[in-house]
């Protein structure tokens, strides 16, 4: 719905895209556009593409960087199916992005870089400006790199250094297209180049040159304004998942009354949570860059079993190597979490990429019966009550948790809400005080059936551990055949029992329909919105998401025999949908799976949906 008022077009959300060689500074430009967007007060969700070649050769498609925005004044669950405006800043990244926009797409074009050595870089055939290719788009055709020269011409820079900041002048031409004004954009110049206040004066310039100019083209009609979204009060800022989920780590370690160590080896794309950690020595908090994956949760390990709230932080690969570790963890009985952001596998396979692809690896990736906590995040924003809440499931039923997210929610970005972390729940370290006399290393309460936290050091707490088999109570090391299994079936029981102590599963939408849509982790604001968009069509729809998954939550299967069609959607081959079909025997469900390496449509889930819906 849109609303004129002289030449301003009210609209409720849009989606922007924008892309350019690997070194046109597209994620940066999308990032200010971001931060622009939250102060606008609208809700949104973005979403970076990034290439997977490093150094892939200038100019072509593979080598194409992006970044996508949807944000508007309603509720905005995705970074959006297709942009409204494009941002093209070479032929490469036009042909990327074709089938990435809208047929009424808005596009911005960079003409200078149209010449024929890229043309036949990127693949194409004939000019895309002047073959007609592009009917039905409004084309705005801008020699950004020129007028970039021509803004810093009395800078006296070279050329080479005046073209780093045409990211700028496209980002100007955006920002007067949405009635943005740019004096925070001038002040994150000011801080992030201070040492450099010619790079300051740069950016400044042509910023303002990218904005002058498309206020004197003609080839803007209107400009567009989006009034800010109905958010409860509060603070909010821009976050990605792995800042959210790193403040989450630290805001549980506060609340446990636990130092957090975080033993980690730089891997794509889990590497930031190890750089945040690292910013913030202030809250006691250690962050440990290991030689490799091993030596990083093993240090987790030993961290955990000194008192602290030990985190290791990974990718698919990643995992792999920490399989043996987590065993460890588990047989030890010590609380210890794993982020592990998830990518396209198998081995080295998609770094920048996102997919679920670790679900079987998470619940069944370890030698012997090894059973631990399976969490996954919904979004980038909760990322931080997910990592909190695996810190406090860990902590207080003393086993090891991983915590699932995602490229996508990993490198994209919402609306975060602070909360005071004064009101998160209490975490209650189970830690035996000095003397106890009752303590024994491998006694268990009756409810939780966790064993105690002995601190080392603290007196008449002396006992053994290590990864040989247990003794029931006394935990001195066990060959006992039936030792054996009693040991392996509480440390299995209890982890069901945490079943008790997560929130009972919730049904959105209709739950008198016959049709239930059921997914997991990230995929959640994609089915949230085709779920939204197919009701206000009327249709009876509901829809089962999930974020514990092992133990699932003890109302699923009441939940889903309710249901005469169930319909399971995942960014891989089904490996949640059999783990369904394992864990509950007798309830039928069929699969819609894909795996590009890419988030699920709006409207291919739509499509989906209403081929079960028209049965």
């Amino acid at each position: 719905m849109t609303v004129k008022n002289d030449r301003v077009v009210e609209l409720d959300q849009a989606v922007i895209r924008f892309a350019g060689d690997s070194g046109d500074g597209m994620q940066l430009t999308g990032n200010l556009f971001s931060e622009s967007t939250a102060f606008a007060g609208n809700d949104f969700a973005t979403f970076p593409d990034y290439p997977a070649e490093i150094r892939a050769p200038q100019g072509t498609v593979s080598g194409v960087s992006g970044f996508q925005i949807h944000f508007g004044k309603v509720d905005i669950h995705t970074s959006g199916d297709k942009a409204d405006v494009l941002v093209a800043m070479n032929p490469a990244s036009l042909k990327a992005n074709m089938r990435w926009i809208t047929e009424e797409a808005v596009i911005i074009l960079d003409t200078d870089a149209f010449i024929e050595k890229n043309l036949i870089k990127a693949g194409y055939e004939s000019n895309p400006l002047t073959d007609d290719s592009l009917t039905g788009h409004v084309v705005v055709q801008a020699p950004i790199t020129t007028l970039t020269r021509e803004a810093v011409k009395d800078l006296h820079i070279d050329n080479k250094s005046a073209q780093k900041s045409k990211n700028m002048f496209a980002l100007g031409m955006i920002f007067y297209m949405f009635n943005r004004t740019y004096e925070r954009t001038f002040r994150f110049f000011e801080t992030k180049f201070q040492k450099n206040p010619l790079v300051v004066e740069a950016n400044k310039k042509v910023l303002s040159a990218g904005f002058n100019f498309a206020h004197t083209i003609e080839a803007f009609a209107n400009t567009f304004k989006i009034k800010p979204a109905a958010l409860e009060k509060g603070i909010y800022r821009n976050v990605t998942g792995n800042l959210a989920t790193s403040w989450g780590l630290l805001a549980a370690a506060e609340r446990s009354g636990r130092k957090l160590f975080l033993g980690s080896y730089p891997i794509t794309p889990a590497s930031e949570i190890l750089q945040e950690i690292a910013r913030h020595k202030q809250f006691a908090a250690i962050a440990f860059q290991a030689e490799d994956e091993i030596a990083g949760i093993v240090s987790t390990i030993g961290a955990s079993f000194a008192g602290s709230v030990g985190v290791t932080s990974t990718s698919g690969p990643g995992l792999s190597l920490k399989s043996e570790a987590l065993g460890l963890a588990v047989m030890t009985e010590l609380p210890l979490v794993v982020v592990n952001v998830q990518r396209g596998g198998p081995s080295t396979g998609l770094p920048t990429k996102s997919e679920q692809s670790d679900l079987n690896q998470a619940l069944f990736g370890r030698n012997g019966e090894a059973p631990l906590i399976v969490m996954a995040a919904q979004s980038s924003s909760d990322c931080f009550y997910s990592a909190y809440e695996a810190v406090k499931l860990s902590v207080e039923h003393m086993t090891p948790v991983i915590l699932l997210t995602d490229g996508s929610l990993a490198n994209g970005s919402e609306v975060f809400k602070i909360p005071e972390v004064s009101g998160l729940p209490d975490i209650n370290p189970p830690i035996v005080e000095a003397n106890d006399p009752d303590f024994k290393p491998y006694k268990r309460d009756g409810e939780k059936l966790r064993r105690a936290w002995a601190i080392p050091g603290t007196e008449g707490l002396r006992h053994r551990i290590g990864g040989l088999e247990k003794e029931d109570i006394y935990g001195n090391v066990s060959h006992d055949p039936l030792n054996h299994e009693k040991m392996s079936r509480l440390r299995e029981e209890k982890v069901e029992r945490v079943a008790n102590y997560i929130p009972e599963l919730e049904v959105d939408g209709d739950p008198d329909a016959d049709f239930l849509v059921v997914g997991w982790g990230g995929t959640h604001g994609m089915m949230l919105t085709a779920l939204e968009q197919l009701r206000d069509e009327g249709h009876s729809i509901a829809m089962a998401h999930f974020k514990h998954i092992k133990p699932l939550p003890r109302n699923t299967r009441e939940v889903f025999s309710r249901f005469k069609k169930i319909l399971v959607c995942e960014i891989n081959l089904g490996q949640f949908v059999n783990y369904l079909r394992m864990s509950l025997p007798g309830i039928e469900f069929d699969q819609y799976n894909k795996i590009q390496g890419l988030p699920f449509m709006v409207k291919e889930l739509k499509q989906k949906f209403l081929e079960y819906l028209s049965d």
